[in-house]
């Protein structure tokens, strides 16, 4: 009978004593490797999402923006979201000046310090190479490598989700209070970044702490009572702030109708997104009016939809793996003790990767194929965790067919992925297959698993599951991206609403010539513009140009030439706006380009009722705004109050048109 040496429940923590050498030099390797290649070109991106580039200049000039979030420096109106991760880009762009850089370097040490916390997770409980595999399975997740070199609020969120992890396994081996009001406070934290998002970790930190805390169950449950008041606390002060601060002197709360933080929460970016039931938003989900425009909107829902057109090459590759070894690692920590900390690892990171897999495959409501970046940290861990903890059991014959299977599993995946994209790099799943071939009989035969030859197993093995998502992961960094959405890998092929993860190369998520999907109608009022049947307008390109040079769109941020700019910043500190524009990111180009606040009339979607018709005639009456910017949004689309100060422009000032560009000055 073979005996096998079981790791501890609790390994000793990662000290600089206690590490071996070759663990430390992969340390610095996968940290510096991750912080090269995140910073390596972060300019060509430009503005990136511009919807948040202008809230974080305005809240480098302005204390008052950058405590709201507001999209422009005279505070009219809110970006959709809380401002925690603008902060960070704001106080950088105060100190460094606006640039890209300066906006998106703390979106990429953000990345690795992802990686550094992942690892130091994983290692805790399962030893260096452990850690250091999930740190590199994050570091070249493709969806990982785009949202750090970005500006949308997850790099964030997947940084304060991993530390709610780190904490609450701290509590799981101490039984200590303070480590279940520390994981509290991180997902107030995430709160503060992108509202309920991080709820979804909730349900695995709650369950975790309910299966392996240390105490008795009371105990467990009071402390747990205890995480959500730090969790409440944490979040709660800035939303009590925004709740009771006179809304007459604050900006308007973007994305929601009634002005309230509460209804944004849980409406538009709460349960709206599960329902498809989402006021304000310019295309509804299954919740919406338009014929035709039911989930299929933003992508269809169901079991696979993570590993689509759309998604799949995001996050997919190793999903399939990480399942199939959480399940192995179980079975092998079945005997363990209840408050066996290997296994809450595993249960923890398991089902973080079910019920944010599963919220996401069945949401109704807007889907962007950037938000799988929330999966990324469980599969890394799960796949660090479980490839070491069945490489020390491999004794066992069943657990070597487990890792074959598993192995089966990451070259399938990677084959149909990279099947997607048949001109890029066409020769790569050839090797993949060929390689992964290899590793599976090396994998099956115990002497080719042993002294040095191990070695050359595990490269394999390390190639065949890492060799796709790392090439996607070096297109995605090697490409620039911007618009506010925005996918990772080469081009798919895939279009329409649920695909619009095509934004790159400096397309925006909306790019000009998108077709409509196959059965897909327009809602009410919408008109396509002219000899472009079947597409909707882009922001950039040609499409964008038949609309005016660089005027922007609901996706895609203006991109104003040196004599709109010029014109804009004369006599610039008379007025309070320079300008104002239907929709945030219309708005978003001049301001980025004079440095001076441009109104987003009806914030992102041009949908929020603000300004009223009357509180705009009154700025225009009291001096306060120069210009009017003809256009924004989607043509055809606008309506309530955007409509109404449109049609109020037109009808009472004169139009003039400057590269491409109407603009009326509302002074004369």
């Amino acid at each position: 009978m073979t005996t096998v040496i079981e790791r501890p429940a609790e390994a000793a923590p990662p000290t600089r004593e206690n590490s071996p050498r070759w663990e430390r030099i992969g340390l610095i390797a996968l940290l510096v490797g991750t912080g090269v290649a995140y910073i390596w070109g972060l300019g060509a991106s430009g503005w990136a999402n511009s919807f948040y580039s202008a809230a974080i200049q305005a809240g480098s000039v302005s204390w008052k923006a950058f405590f709201f979030g507001s999209s422009d420096a005279a505070n009219s109106i809110t970006v959709d979201k809380p401002p925690m991760s603008l902060w960070l880009m704001s106080l950088s762009v105060r100190i460094f000046g606006l640039n890209t850089w300066a906006m998106l370097v703390p979106q990429a040490l953000l990345g690795v310090a992802s990686v550094a916390l992942l690892r130091t997770t994983v290692k805790r409980r399962f030893g260096g190479a452990a850690g250091l595999l999930a740190g590199l399975v994050l570091a070249v997740t493709p969806v990982a490598a785009l949202m750090f070199r970005f500006n949308n609020p997850d790099a964030l969120l997947v940084l304060l989700m991993i530390a709610s992890v780190w904490a609450l396994l701290r509590g799981v081996e101490t039984g200590k209070t303070k480590w279940l009001l520390i994981t509290g406070m991180f997902v107030g934290f995430g709160f503060l970044t992108k509202q309920l998002q991080v709820m979804l970790v909730v349900p695995p930190l709650a369950l975790t702490y309910l299966i392996a805390g240390p105490p008795k169950f009371l105990t467990r449950l009071w402390q747990l009572f205890g995480a959500l008041g730090a969790m409440i606390v944490a979040a709660g002060w800035w939303i009590l702030i925004v709740e009771f601060w006179p809304a007459s002197s604050r900006p308007w709360i973007g994305g929601s109708q009634n002005n309230s933080i509460l209804e944004l929460t849980l409406g538009y970016n709460g349960f709206g997104r599960l329902s498809g039931d989402e006021t304000g938003s310019v295309t509804p989900g299954r919740g919406g009016t338009g014929a035709g425009m039911g989930a299929s909107m933003w992508g269809e829902t169901g079991i696979f939809r993570m590993f689509d057109a759309s998604q799949g090459g995001q996050i997919a590759w190793l999903i399939p793996a990480a399942s199939i070894l959480l399940v192995v690692g179980l079975v092998l920590r079945g005997r363990a003790p209840r408050t066996d900390v290997q296994r809450a690892s595993m249960i923890v990171w398991g089902s973080c990767l079910l019920v944010t897999g599963l919220t996401f495959s069945f949401m109704a409501g807007i889907f962007h194929s950037y938000y799988t970046v929330a999966l990324s940290p469980a599969v890394a861990a799960l796949v660090g965790i479980g490839s070491v903890v069945l490489w020390q059991r491999r004794e066992r014959y069943w657990v070597r067919i487990a890792m074959v299977v598993a192995l089966a599993s990451s070259v399938v995946m990677a084959w149909v992925l990279l099947g997607r994209s048949a001109s890029f790099v066409p020769w790569l799943k050839w090797a993949i297959l060929v390689v992964g071939l290899l590793a599976a009989v090396a994998l099956l035969i115990p002497a080719l698993t042993r002294g040095r030859l191990a070695a050359a197993s595990i490269l394999a093995v390390l190639f065949a599951g890492l060799a796709g998502p790392t090439a996607y992961a070096v297109d995605t960094i090697d490409t620039p991206h911007n618009g506010s959405i925005v996918s990772a890998g080469p081009d798919t092929g895939m279009r329409g609403f649920g695909g619009m993860g095509e934004g790159r190369r400096g397309q925006g998520g909306m790019p000009g010539g998108m077709q409509l999907p196959a059965g897909m109608q327009l809602p009410a009022g919408m008109q396509l513009p002219a000899g472009a049947p079947g597409q909707m307008p882009g922001g950039d390109g040609a499409a964008g140009a038949e609309l005016g040079g660089g005027m922007g769109g609901l996706l895609e941020g203006s991109a104003p030439t040196a004599a709109i700019t010029e014109m804009l910043e004369q006599d610039a500190d008379s007025y309070t706006w320079v300008a104002a524009a239907i929709g945030a990111n219309t708005a978003a180009g001049y301001q980025l380009a004079t440095e001076e606040p441009v109104m987003p009339v009806g914030g992102f979607n041009g949908t929020d009722p603000s300004p009223t018709l009357a509180e705009f005639q009154q700025y225009v009456a009291d001096g306060e705004i120069h210009y009017f910017i003809g256009g924004g949004g989607i043509p055809g689309m606008e309506s309530g109050t955007s409509a109404a100060i449109s049609a109020w422009v037109a009808e009472n000032f004169t139009a003039t048109t400057v590269d491409n560009v109407t603009f009326y000055d509302l002074t004369r």
